[in-house]
């Protein structure tokens, strides 16, 4: 039976859950740092490796091979007020710090890079947010990528399913859109699981010279860490260590504000008692992504302005004046020259605010 909207049993009962969850959080999985591989053993469906055939052995080894002293990030320039996407700029025209050092940019440039685009398409909860005008605008989203873009897709709730591996071929994508499981309102969101997975594959599968981005589809942007996974803590550091984007599109639809409100409010409750949880917005935040939404008959025009936004970012790339090896996690900040500033609009930038640094 599908709702239209959480019944009062339902937060009632999500209120009575608080104390267990807030028991779990001391056996939760400890944060660690995971290591680069490129050929892990996650536990992924058939069609990764039987629609994986443009992804030879040499390829899957440039992961680790790619030069791990080269920092990249993407950024996206916005006009505060008017949410224009603001193109043309230089090198010069930004300023890049690494723990408080300036760091030289040694590379530059803007949508020259192709996209390795990983979907991942929420099945649980009170609220199935992949309608069929959900769907339809998906597709028509993957069909303005760049021939040479690649697409994967990947279902989750208590468990994630690799529906489709990353490919080219739009038709293999539009199939894989088409199988999406069906909605299982008795399933859980489990974000820390979810993201574990999806950093794990993008490093795995990912083009290792391309832009990495994991855009959602959900209705849920916070929940608890699910027990028998990683803690969201550790999962959101994969997610950092992937150089991945993370944006969301989250249809509107009735009761969706009222389940995400819910849930918000619940893992700031359970924050009090030490409860682990994830936030999808916190992932945006810091690798520079966006969330995005909008009523499902909308959302063409939502996937179209996200589409417009990667196709827009600038790409950068430097050498850390920090040679210490020690896998850290460095805070980076992105701004723009004062010149820039005061000849325009106040504007806004959109970069990720962190990476880990590699291990020798």
């Amino acid at each position: 039976m599908t709702h239209q909207y959480p019944t009062l049993r339902f937060l009632i009962a999500l209120i009575a859950l608080i104390p267990l969850f807030l028991l779990q959080s001391h056996n939760s999985v400890t944060s660690q740092t995971r290591e680069r591989r490129a050929n892990a053993n996650v536990s992924t469906s058939p069609s990764e490796n039987a629609n994986n055939g443009a992804k030879t052995p040499a390829a899957r080894d440039e992961v680790v091979k790619v030069d791990v002293d080269l920092v990249t990030l993407d950024a996206l320039v916005l006009q505060k007020n008017t949410a224009r996407i603001v193109g043309g700029l230089k090198k010069e025209d930004f300023l890049l710090y690494e723990d408080g050092a300036k760091q030289a940019i040694t590379h530059f440039s803007q949508d020259s890079l192709p996209l390795s685009v990983l979907f991942l398409i929420d099945r649980g909860g009170c609220l199935d947010p992949f309608s069929e005008k959900v769907h339809r605008a998906a597709v028509d989203a993957v069909a303005r990528l760049k021939p040479v873009d690649e697409v994967a897709v990947m279902s989750y709730h208590d468990r994630t399913e690799l529906l489709q591996g990353f490919t080219r071929d739009r038709s293999l994508i539009e199939r894989a859109l088409d199988r999406i499981p069906g909605h299982d309102e008795q399933a859980d969101h489990c974000l820390n699981i979810l993201f574990a997975d999806a950093a794990d594959y993008m490093i795995r599968a990912g083009n290792p010279v391309g832009r990495r981005v994991i855009v959602m589809i959900t209705g849920v942007t916070r929940n608890f860490d699910c027990p028998g996974g990683p803690s969201g803590k550790s999962a959101a550091q994969a997610v950092y260590e992937s150089g991945s984007v993370v944006c969301g599109i989250i249809p509107k639809e009735p009761g969706q504000g009222l389940e995400n409100g819910i849930m918000i409010w619940a893992t700031r409750m359970g924050k009090l008692g030490g409860a682990p949880y994830l936030d999808i917005e916190t992932l945006a935040n810091e690798t520079g992504g966006e969330l995005l939404s909008d009523k499902p008959e909308n959302l063409d025009t939502t996937f179209q302005t996200l589409m417009d936004h990667l196709r827009s970012r600038y790409n950068l790339a430097f050498v850390s004046t920090n040679k210490k090896r020690d896998g850290t996690t460095r805070k980076l900040k992105l701004e723009l020259t004062p010149n820039l500033q005061k000849s325009k609009d106040k504007l806004v930038v959109k970069s990720r605010r962190s990476y880990v640094a590699p291990i020798s």
